[in-house]
């Protein structure tokens, strides 16, 4: 494959983590909190402060789009306090021009006051909430350090969104023991007042049995074993194809579910919205509250770093030729089996964090996960084939409802035909 020189892009989103990898709580999960060894925090305080202009400044600037996002994110971004955001808003007032700007704080909940929410609510933050539901799901990971379950702390807070009105959407792990209650987490998540569902597969490896357990890095290519609590093959695609049947019949339209529209997306030929599904990496980069810039968050790595903003501008950093080759790399790197399978629109390989297995073929750097995405995306691409046409009539895709009800009691069911004129 020609290797194709960067150019400034248009438009890239930037993950900024204003409070680096710390958290108030310690889930077991977590791959960020060893990141503590790698992302130091500044030596002088003030730096803080520089690096938050510099960020804003720069990424309103360079965005040649009407609308730019803020992602804020951690560890937990709350911690910064809310002083913090507050001079991130006059920050951004200042240099916004005439384009417009929207907050997303993905944050675990539980510090969350009256405060908070006034302010979330005052300034239009897209809220999102991490939440494991049910109680036993979200409290058998989600604890605090001292090992404290996390679940009624972060109900609590839920209710003081509700009241203040500020619709949130929720970020759920999919590990080995939530696996196992698909039904379960989807209704739960849904009657908490969830309309947009996020689902992230928990596939961690570790070497040997060290305590503190020290994840091993993405592309390792020597001996290491699965984590406990990470997903068990079978289980992705069971989770995904349940909650599936669930929603197609039930929900389309009403919940959103990132999978899905992700899914539905590439099957439009259009945007998918999710890097983990795109045919390129690259354009989802990563800053710590310590100016570094890294190719992704789940490769804060040495080898990834490209460099300090209070060095080097980020415009610069986001065109250099080592985050276009990481990018690439993604498309480059694809097995064979990849290349030939039906489905490769919906995964194209999935996130190369999960490639550390052998193809058919014997080829490394195949998905973990691929058996699983397999079987999930051929079991729902006729549902999605028959939403593209809906979509191509100009009608809901939700119609595919009323078609699944027509369709029940036949041999197959998924055999979906668009509505003749």
């Amino acid at each position: 494959m020609d290797f194709c020189y960067p150019a400034t892009p248009k438009a890239f989103n930037v993950m900024f983590k204003p409070a680096g990898p710390d958290c108030n709580l310690k889930c077991t999960y977590c791959y960020y909190l060893e990141k503590k060894e790698i992302v130091t925090s500044p030596a002088d305080p003030a730096e803080h402060g520089k690096i938050l202009e510099k960020y804003i400044r720069e990424y309103i600037i360079a965005q040649q789009v009407p609308l730019v996002y803020f992602i804020w994110q951690g560890g937990e971004p709350s911690l910064a306090g809310l002083p913090y955001f507050r001079k991130a808003l006059e920050l951004q007032q200042t240099y916004a021009g005439d384009k417009e700007i929207i907050n997303v704080l993905q944050t675990n909940g539980t510090l969350l006051n009256e405060e908070w929410c006034r302010f979330l609510g005052e300034n239009g933050f897209l809220t999102g909430i991490s939440l494991d539901d049910p109680e036993h799901v979200h409290d058998r990971y989600r604890k605090y350090g001292d090992g404290r379950p996390s679940w009624k702390k972060t109900m609590h807070r839920l209710e003081l969104l509700h009241r203040f009105r500020i619709e949130f959407n929720t970020l759920s792990t999919i590990n080995h023991y939530s696996a196992e209650h698909p039904e379960e987490v989807y209704n739960f998540l849904k009657n908490s007042g969830s309309r947009y569902m996020q689902f992230i597969p928990v596939v961690e490896r570790q070497v040997g049995s060290a305590k503190p357990i020290m994840l091993v890095h993405p592309l390792n290519k020597g001996d290491a074993e699965l984590t406990p609590w990470s997903l068990k093959p079978g289980q992705l695609g069971n989770f995904l194809t349940r909650i599936f049947d669930r929603w197609v019949r039930n929900d389309v339209g009403k919940v959103f579910v990132q999978h899905f529209d992700t899914a539905l997306a590439n099957r439009a030929g259009a945007m998918p919205g999710l890097c983990t599904f795109s045919p390129r990496c690259g354009d989802a980069t990563v800053l710590e509250h310590n100016g570094n810039l890294y190719c992704c968050d789940h490769f804060v790595y040495p080898d990834y770093y490209l460099g300090n903003i209070l060095e080097t501008p980020l415009p610069t950093l986001m065109s250099s030729v080592k985050l276009a080759a990481f990018g690439q790399n993604k498309l480059a790197a694809l097995t064979r089996q990849c290349r030939e399978c039906e489905v490769r629109y919906a995964c194209h390989g999935d996130c190369p964090k999960h490639r550390f297995c052998r193809s058919r073929d014997g080829e490394p750097g195949h998905s973990y996960l691929c058996e699983d995405y397999s079987r999930f995306f051929r079991y729902i691409t006729p549902h999605l084939d028959f939403m593209v046409r809906q979509i191509e009539r100009q009608q809901p895709p939700a119609g595919i409802m009323e078609q699944m009800k027509a369709n029940e009691g036949r041999e197959n069911p998924a055999d979906l035909q668009a509505p003749q004129n």
